[in-house]
């Protein structure tokens, strides 16, 4: 891309969620070093930190065939090996879907999936965890024509008995008979159903992920892409050409594989017209020709219904071709610099948002629980140490009455801590029925007993129904759990408040957990599916197996969203009392401490002037305390979250 932008914010991105890595490892460090850690705590931070050491800016560009989709990833991310890297000539369209990424541990490769694969039971994501089950090409890094020759591999294709074509879901008798091909003996199909690319190109080591996505035929029979790879992706790029405009094909891509997507806040999409190359004509003069973009940009607008400004002129051919003979004047003609803006800037702005989010969410609570329970210490601290100054330590019977005073307190407090283990073994039976409601067995039972009706089913139709039944059960397991969750929630919230209310404590807001947002995935994932089942290619072929890997996928997104949720509600029920429990082991250690300092005091024979010295300095480690924490608010920059305790 004028890449040294784009590897610029990179760059800036990477070093950014380096450093947030490095001030959550100290905080972590701070925890242990302070007794604050616990196993929830502890596994909480180390699971952001994994979040964090795996992240990828992802991109992922869509288009149906000959819309110059390929020749856009080499123009914006590889032109500098000066060659056509990945290959994008007419004619020589890639076939497979292709992931460009760098693996530091693996080096430099192709990994190529026989399209045979199709026929088994295994999703792609279980694949990607079987290296032996991929054909594997070695690449030669310092050598651009080498890489190219690899890369040939993307586009190739051979024959196959058409009653095979048809088992793996890549022989549509219509399409065919529409073309004039009836009833051939042998059918071509692309060699690899999937590939991966690793190499180390500044951008893929700096975190970027490229897809590159073949047409509508290949989206419409991996149902994976659609429903997994798409919506995870943080940009997706869908390219049109503009010597057509929106064709019947786009629209179809559109509507079954990007729409849906549109408006997401966790995602950005930029439709790139591609090949305005073919609308320069000297004759007709500048005027006439951006006339013309204009009214290509506005007539695709209102076909997709999105903003024009989202629509992005270009031609990728030229802007390659500038950047690998310098010529600016071509390059600033191929107007690829808005669009290398918009992924340089907005992209990447908005992924580093989505992570610091999703650090907020994790840790931010944790973050907030050690500012005050640090902020209410030191407070106590500096407020007794003000009430000392005030005693002649002098008067036995002065001291005699605080000591009194403390002892009950003690007291008062063991009675309480009683009244606290019995709420807290009525919240662990609680706990265990929010936990047991959605447990793996119970979901395992439900999903297997829709699979044999499901497999029973001799119609797409009765498919649907079945899977229709699958869904419904799973979200009653979730329903039943409503009320127990609720009953879970009201003690957490009745917990809290009596020790805010007896002892003071500054309220620290529980986190509540919610069935809600599970919900709403379950019937995402189904709408999403039913979109893809309908789409006209597949409601035209019925090809058994792409329902089957359709229904497989549905599936298994819902298992995910149901053990996710069974995960959420372990640590949320290991977790929700622990700010609480801080918060009392802390109160027992400032009455157990304001006792040892009166002991102290009182058979101090120094001066006044001497213990208000001695109290002052009990008050450095917890100053020290605070101020460390500061430091690593302010680094992970959850200066505005964190409530100000000092």
């Amino acid at each position: 891309m004028r890449n040294p932008e784009f590897k610029e914010k990179m760059l800036e991105y990477s070093q950014w969620r380096a450093k947030l890595t490095q001030s959550i490892e100290m905080y972590h460090q701070w925890r242990n070093r302070y007794g604050m850690n616990d196993s929830h705590s502890t596994n909480t931070i180390l699971n952001i930190l994994t979040v964090l050491e795996s992240d990828r800016i992802t991109l992922a560009f869509v288009a149906e065939f000959s819309r110059g989709k390929t020749e856009l990833i080499n123009a914006l991310f590889f032109a500098e090996t000066g060659v056509r890297l990945l290959p994008s000539s007419p004619g020589r369209t890639t076939m497979s879907p292709t992931e460009l990424f760098y693996d530091a541990k693996g080096g430099s490769y192709i990994r190529l999936l026989a399209i045979e694969t199709r026929l088994e039971d295994i999703s792609l994501a279980e694949f990607k965890k079987m290296p032996e089950r991929w054909t594997q090409l070695t690449l030669d890094c310092n050598s651009p024509a080498q890489m190219q020759e690899a890369f040939k591999e993307l586009i190739a294709t051979k024959k196959v008995d058409r009653e095979l074509a048809d088992k793996l879901g890549l022989w549509n008798e219509r399409e065919a008979a529409a073309q004039g091909i009836v009833n051939p003996d042998t059918v071509e199909i692309p060699c690899w159903r999937h590939a991966l690319i690793s190499f180390p190109h500044p951008l893929l080591k700096e975190g970027l992920t490229i897809i590159d996505t073949p047409g509508l035929n290949a989206l419409g029979t991996e149902p994976e892409l659609t429903l997994n790879m798409l919506p995870s992706a943080q940009a997706i790029v869908f390219v049109l050409a503009a010597d057509t405009g929106v064709t019947k094909s786009d629209m179809d891509m559109w509507m079954t594989h990007i729409s849906h997507l549109h408006g997401k806040k966790t995602q950005g999409l930029a439709v790139v017209m591609n090949k305005i190359d073919a609308m320069w004509d000297d004759l007709a003069g500048v005027n006439n020709y951006e006339s013309s973009i204009k009214s290509q940009v506005a007539a695709s607008a209102h076909i997709l219904k999105i903003n024009e400004n989202t629509i992005f002129p270009v031609s990728a051919k030229q802007a390659l071709l500038a950047k690998v003979k310098s010529d600016a004047a071509l390059l600033k003609k191929s107007r690829l610099a808005p669009l290398e803006d918009y992924l340089a800037n907005d992209i990447i702005k908005q992924k580093r948002n989505i992570l610091m989010g999703t650090v907020i969410r994790d840790i931010g609570f944790l973050v907030n629980e050690s500012s005050t329970i640090t902020g209410t210490s030191l407070s106590l601290a500096t407020h007794q140490l003000e009430e000392f100054k005030k005693i002649d330590f002098q008067n036995q019977d002065l001291m005699g009455k605080l000591m009194d005073e403390t002892k009950g307190k003690q007291e008062l407090y063991m009675a309480n801590i009683e009244n606290f283990q019995a709420s807290r073994k009525v919240f662990i039976v609680q706990a265990n029925r929010l936990i047991a409601s959605f447990s793996a067995e119970r979901v395992d039972a439900v999903i297997n007993a829709s699979k044999r009706e499901i497999a029973k089913s001799l119609t797409t139709y009765g498919m649907k129904q079945n899977i229709r039944k699958l869904f419904d059960s799973l979200r009653d397991l979730l329903d039943q759990a409503i009320e127990v969750t609720n009953d879970t929630r009201n003690l957490v919230k009745a917990m809290h408040k009596r020790f805010k209310d007896e002892y003071g404590f500054k309220e620290i807001e529980p986190t509540l957990f919610s069935i809600k947002p599970y919900q709403i995935e379950l019937e995402t994932i189904f709408d999403q599916g039913e979109a893809f089942r309908s789409s006209a290619r597949i409601t035209m072929t019925e090809q058994s197996i792409v329902i089957n890997k359709l229904y497989s996928t549905l599936i298994a997104n819902a298992r995910h969203v149901l053990k996710r949720a069974h995960e959420d509600a372990i640590a949320w029920c290991h977790g929700v009392l622990v700010p609480l429990m801080c918060q009392i082991k802390d109160h027992k250690k400032q009455i157990e401490s304001r006792l040892l300092m009166l002991k102290k005091i009182s058979s101090s024979k120094g001066s006044n002037a001497e213990n208000i010295a001695a109290l002052e300095a009990e008050l450095k480690p917890l100053k020290r305390q605070r101020d460390e924490l500061a430091i690593m608010i302010k680094a992970m920059q959850l200066d505005s979250y964190t409530a100000d305790n000092s």
